[in-house]
């Protein structure tokens, strides 16, 4: 009986060695990966310039500001329609109403109430093309609205790319490519074989204006204010080894 028992322990540490030796085998086996970061860039040019511009009058008479803004509206207008744009490509907003007022102060600089200043009326123009040289050149020129006594002030052009999603896929597939090679490179100088893809993660899409000094942001950048762009993208994969 002792013997059957002694046997019996004996078979049992046999079989709890096997198990865990195979259990340390399989562990090890999913922790043998390989983890690498892909990426890749393109440059590419904006085709689309969005262009904002305000104008202002101020009265006493609200009807007085209202009628030389309208005046000003029909100089724009045909500025705009004498460079080559189409009514398509320009907005106007609608008449901002802004009551302006003067503070008052005694003779001890201290404050005595508010008077009433006038009215100040404006009004934007959005002018939205893929005609950029034109838009470029008439954003630089429009001192020759300031010189008909127009009070304009003028932002400058910001730039897009109408096609960034195409663009992106081709990026994606792009830095997939190249961290596939990196781990095939890594595999083979270990003296292993690439296996299947497990995981993959993509990072944080970047547009910066080509030849600047931009950083990084974390939530990603998106320059507009360049023609010309780099757009670059990261994908972290981890891949099986055989």
């Amino acid at each position: 009986m002792k013997q059957i028992s002694a046997v019996a322990i004996s078979l049992a540490i046999v079989i709890f060695a096997y198990l865990l030796g195979n259990a340390y085998k399989y562990k090890f086996h999913q922790t043998e990966r390989i983890v690498v970061t892909g990426a890749a860039e393109i440059n590419f040019e904006s085709d689309l310039i969005v262009w904002n511009a305000t104008y202002s009058r101020n009265s006493m008479v609200l009807q007085d500001a209202f009628s030389l803004l309208k005046k000003d509206e029909q100089l724009v207008r045909s500025y705009l329609s004498q460079q080559g744009l189409q009514d398509t490509e320009v907005v106007y907003q609608s008449v901002n109403i802004e009551k302006l007022y003067n503070t008052t102060y005694d003779d001890n600089g201290r404050i005595t109430g508010n008077t009433f200043g006038g009215y100040r009326l404006s009004q934007s123009v959005k002018v939205e093309s893929n005609n950029i040289a034109k838009v470029d050149k008439i954003s630089r020129e429009i001192t020759q609205l300031i010189e008909q006594g127009i009070e304009l002030t003028s932002s400058s052009p910001n730039y897009y790319y109408t096609k960034l999603g195409d663009l992106k896929i081709d990026l994606l597939a792009k830095a997939s490519a190249d961290g596939e090679k990196r781990a095939e490179t890594i595999a083979k100088n270990s003296g292993q074989k690439l296996g299947g893809l497990k995981k993959a993660t993509m990072g944080v899409f970047q547009i910066t204006g080509q030849n600047e000094n931009e950083t990084y942001e974390y939530g990603g950048t998106f320059n507009t204010s360049s023609l010309k762009k780099t757009a670059t993208i990261t994908v972290k994969q981890e891949f099986d080894v055989r």
